[in-house]
């Protein structure tokens, strides 16, 4: 029998490293706040109150709106800064996971710039040079980004096969590809005749794959942030490195990999290929710095300006950062105006809370039946907040009693506390919703459509504006629909509430 006595969660390496990386960005925050303090009080031309405010812009520049008609600054939920975050912070989380990758495999890859550069390289050749009159622009951007990735992963390899074989440091190979591919880069672009254009006064190459009419498709997200560079990219990122987290902790692979980081004689002796793993760490680490590049430069949004050799692509550097930092996945559970004023956002807050108290419940032995409740009524408030996600109770319920069977829970009590909870919470709404209010199965059943269906989000701004013709003004108003409200039988008191009451008890307080 087994004594093992498990570790409690704050004691857990993991657990470490996260308040480590939390710690390292307090205080480098506060550093900089201190320093820009002191920088404001003794410049005139900056002053204290100026320096408070780029100390916000710094913390929240994200949510900046602008300033005031008094000078302030003003914050809230700007679409436009948040999807241009999302766009920035693509290619940052490909070059962190390939540091990380070669981390994993105690390898330093500081050869990302290189990797990044050849793949933005060969994804922009090969996006510019196939012409787009006889092959399909999806195509031309598929085989751009995967030759973008193969570069990243070529570049990747060359450090580590010099490191398997001849034993070479792998920082010092990395530093010499970077510059190589500086180098060569460079050249290629000196031969090459592929489409550009000079802009202004640039004297450099201006590359862009929108000459060819090659760019990362939006996914929707261009209606989420509307005005922002946002596109799928950032999509295709998140689950790259999803991927690559499957693949070191889950497959026998990964363990191969971080059993040479670990100690690669002894892996040898062990019966790994640590000479092959080692080139194989370094592929990947490259692959995805070259996946970096091309999504960034692949998405329409932006131009490869290149003007020397003698500087690299800061993204490299900066996944060395993200990499550190990022010790541990985090849920981030942000207020409900960060996600904007909608009912979607309500309901994902709702459905986030209710996951963390069911996920509690069932990892913890399914002990702390209070928190399945506490799950149900968040659940609710997700389905009141957008019902037509009240469709995947089934499978929630489901899933409760497979989870209760699998950690032995007394007769799935979690699953059906689930539903009982859930029914009671139903039959409150109804009895609120109701109260005061005659009661009508027909007139239920006859807005269940409406209900399940909200016809809200049938509709884009672009779409309601067309179908009222242009005619959205206050002569509108007055001229076309109060008349035809009157028309369909509305009494003039009634009339006179909507338009003149009302607004003078809302400026009146």
């Amino acid at each position: 029998m087994s004594n093992k006595v498990k570790s409690p969660l704050m004691k857990k390496a993991p657990t470490y490293s996260l308040r480590a990386s939390i710690i390292s960005i307090l205080i480098g925050l506060l550093t900089g706040a201190v320093v820009i303090l002191i920088v404001g009080a003794f410049n005139p031309l900056i002053s204290l109150k100026g320096a408070w405010d780029g100390i916000r812009l710094v913390l929240f520049g994200v949510l900046s709106t602008g300033r005031d008609a008094a000078g302030a600054l003003t914050f809230g939920f700007n679409p436009t800064n948040i999807g241009n975050m999302l766009f920035r912070a693509t290619p940052l989380i490909l070059t962190g996971v390939s540091v990380a990758v070669a981390f994993k495999t105690g390898l330093f890859n500081i050869g990302a710039p290189g990797q990044y550069l050849a793949g933005t390289t060969a994804s922009l050749f090969l996006a510019l040079s196939i012409p787009s009159s006889s092959v399909p622009a999806w195509l031309i951007w598929f085989i751009a980004f995967l030759g973008g990735v193969l570069a990243g992963a070529l570049w990747g390899a060359i450090p580590g096969l010099l490191k398997a074989t001849l034993n070479i440091n792998e920082v010092i190979a990395c530093i010499m590809t970077n510059w190589i591919a500086a180098s060569l880069v460079t050249w290629l672009f000196d031969i090459s005749n592929l489409k550009n254009m000079v802009e202004g006064n640039k004297t450099g190459y201006v590359y862009k794959t929108t000459y060819n009419g090659v760019a990362t498709s939006k996914m929707g997200l261009d209606k989420l942030f509307p005005g922002s560079q946002v596109n799928g990219g950032i999509i295709i990122a998140i689950i790259m490195a999803i991927l690559v987290y499957i693949m070191l902790e889950k497959t026998t692979f990964g363990y191969e990999l971080k059993a040479c980081g670990a100690n690669r004689h002894a892996a040898r002796y062990a019966g790994i290929h640590d000479k092959r793993n080692i080139v194989c760490s370094m592929a990947i680490a490259g692959a995805m710095a070259g996946a970096a590049g091309a999504l960034y430069y692949l998405s329409g949004n932006t131009e490869f300006f290149w003007t020397t050799y003698q500087s690299l692509p800061s993204e490299g550097f900066d996944g060395i950062a993200v990499a550190l930092l990022a010790a541990l996945v985090l849920f981030a559970f942000v207020p409900k105006w960060f996600l904007g004023p909608d009912y979607t956002g309500q309901q994902f807050h709702w459905t986030l809370a209710a996951f963390l108290c069911l996920h509690h419940y069932v990892t913890r032995g399914c002990k702390q039946l209070w928190l399945v409740p506490l799950g149900a009524v968040c659940a609710c408030f997700g389905y009141l907040a957008f019902p037509q996600s009240a469709a995947a109770f089934a499978v929630l319920w489901i899933g409760m009693l497979i989870l209760g069977k699998r950690y032995g829970e007394p007769k799935h009590r979690g699953a059906w506390v689930l539903l009982g909870s859930c029914a009671v919470c139903g039959v409150v709404f109804l009895v609120y919703a109701l109260s005061g209010v005659e009661f009508s199965i027909s007139l239920l059943l006859s807005r269940l459509t409406l209900i399940l269906h909200d016809p809200q989000y049938n509709f884009t701004t672009a779409q309601r504006m067309a179908a009222y013709g242009g005619e959205i003004s206050l002569c509108y108003l007055l001229e076309r629909f109060l008349p035809r409200l009157e028309a369909a039988g509305f009494p003039p008191g009634t009339l006179a509430d909507f338009t003149v009451l009302n607004c003078r008890r809302l400026f009146a307080g």
